[in-house]
């Protein structure tokens, strides 16, 4: 296993520190703006509610991002954890909101805070098959996202237009070359370094659009219940689905994040940091944001340039906080065109899928693990690469099924239980350590 540059508890110099977490706030930026623009655009807000939407999104991810990695009490994983506003509640997110309006949408976060109290029970349900299922979905499941980006962002009208393809080529050997030869920071600091050299390559080529910069203000001031809350029985339900999904995801994100940074991941750990998604979406509620998970993608930062350190990510919540005040910050780093991020972003996610390989590789090998691992990697990448599949179905089932990492995750649970011959995997809660490891390593 290859050394860490900076462990969990690490503090890197002020400079280095400064430019390790704007490479996180490059890699989830884009996201968390994302969610508040398509479901604004869905319930066709007026633009000033857009913009309220988009900076709560900011700040309350920045404030949830904080409190995960330096922990408040019994909340937070206290692991590098980058939050923000999730797309596994757009869809519920959208048919709430077209009824009852956003107030509907921020009404409902208490289910992740409730499911937080079974971490240690769902965690002996994670051995390690199923755990490189899933962090290896995670990492295939998030590969066409940074090729869209690379292509110049689905649907666009130049997309896989050559130019774009020469971009985000040139970020990604950039990136190669800089954490292959680099040193220190350099290393460290390849991601932000190849999409600041791409940044100034489009800019050169007039492919930078400053029109959101021009017309985004300054400072705002958070405007608390700006919407207002409410609790419709049929909301509830809906978000209570999505939130249900966006456990088992955040479990096996927690699992990708605990191989990453070298530590070990008991149930009570892992209840921690859902504890912090529950109760962080309801602080954003009322913050009128859209509710928060862990992001996937910062995974592959971590994985990519082994900088573990939680006091890193931290800052990074300090700059969305900051993005959420000065929305001018947000909108210049939305300048940055996606090709750029599709350079950068197929390294980190394929980083993420070369992680659950050498966890699968480590996996005993025999016939019912090659089954659980075999069919839950091909149902997950059968929602994941045709999505439509699922089209003529109940919405219901779209909700529940819609993401290729909770269909790998549900099948390699679901397969690891009823399958005969389940080898007896005991949880220490203390380490996160199997006995059957601990026996291995005295031998």
């Amino acid at each position: 296993m290859e050394q860490l540059l900076f462990k969990v508890e690490d503090r890197p110099p002020v400079l280095t520190t400064f430019l390790l977490a704007a490479q996180h706030l490059l890699a989830a930026l884009g996201g968390i703006i994302a969610v508040p623009l398509v479901v604004g655009g869905a319930l066709k807000l007026p633009a000033d509610q857009v913009v309220a939407l988009v900076n709560a999104a900011l700040l309350g991810s920045g404030v949830v991002t904080i409190i995960q990695c330096k922990g408040v009490g019994p909340i937070g994983i206290r692991l590098p954890c980058v939050m923000g506003t999730s797309f596994a509640f757009v869809g519920a997110g959208i048919s709430v909101g077209l009824e009852h309006g956003v107030p509907g949408i921020l009404g409902s976060s208490l289910v992740m805070i409730i499911g937080s109290y079974f971490m240690p029970t769902i965690r002996k349900l994670f051995p390690h098959a199923v755990t490189g299922v899933v962090v290896t979905m995670i990492g295939l499941s998030l590969t066409p996202v940074a090729i869209d980006w690379a292509a110049g962002g689905f649907g666009s009208s130049n997309y896989g237009a050559p130019s774009n393809l020469g971009i985000a080529g040139m970020v990604l050997l950039l990136v190669i070359a800089l954490v292959q030869w680099g040193k220190g920071i350099i290393s460290a600091s390849a991601v932000v370094i190849g999409i600041f050299v791409g940044y100034l390559v489009c800019l050169a080529l007039g492919m930078i659009n400053f029109s959101q910069v021009n017309s985004a203000p300054i400072f705002a001031l958070p405007q608390p219940m700006h919407f207002g809350l409410s609790f419709p029985i049929s909301g509830i339900v809906a978000m209570s689905i999505a939130f249900l999904v966006t456990i088992v995801e955040t479990t096996g994100t927690f699992m990708a994040l605990s191989a990453a940074t070298q530590t070990k991941m008991p149930g009570k750990k892992l209840a921690r940091g859902i504890l912090c998604d529950g109760v962080g979406s309801a602080f954003a509620a009322l913050m009128s944001s859209p509710p928060v998970s862990t992001f996937a993608q910062n995974v592959g930062v971590v994985s990519l340039t082994g900088v573990a350190s939680r006091h890193v990510v931290a800052l990074t919540g300090v700059m969305l906080l900051l993005a959420g005040l000065f929305p001018v910050l947000g909108a210049l780093v939305v300048t940055i065109p996606q090709p750029v991020l599709g350079g950068a972003g197929l390294m980190m996610f394929a980083m993420i899928v070369s992680a659950g390989i050498q966890m699968l590789g480590k996996v005993e090998h025999s016939k019912r693990n090659g089954l659980i691992i075999a069919v839950s990697i091909g149902c997950g990448l059968a929602v994941t690469v045709r999505p439509e599949l699922l089209g003529k179905l109940p919405a219901f089932v779209k909700e529940v099924f819609g993401s290729g990492i909770t269909v790998g995750a549900l099948v390699a649970v679901t397969l690891n239980l009823i399958l005969p011959d389940r080898p007896v995997e005991v949880i220490d809660e203390e380490d996160g350590e199997s006995f059957a490891e601990i026996a291995r390593e005295a031998a």
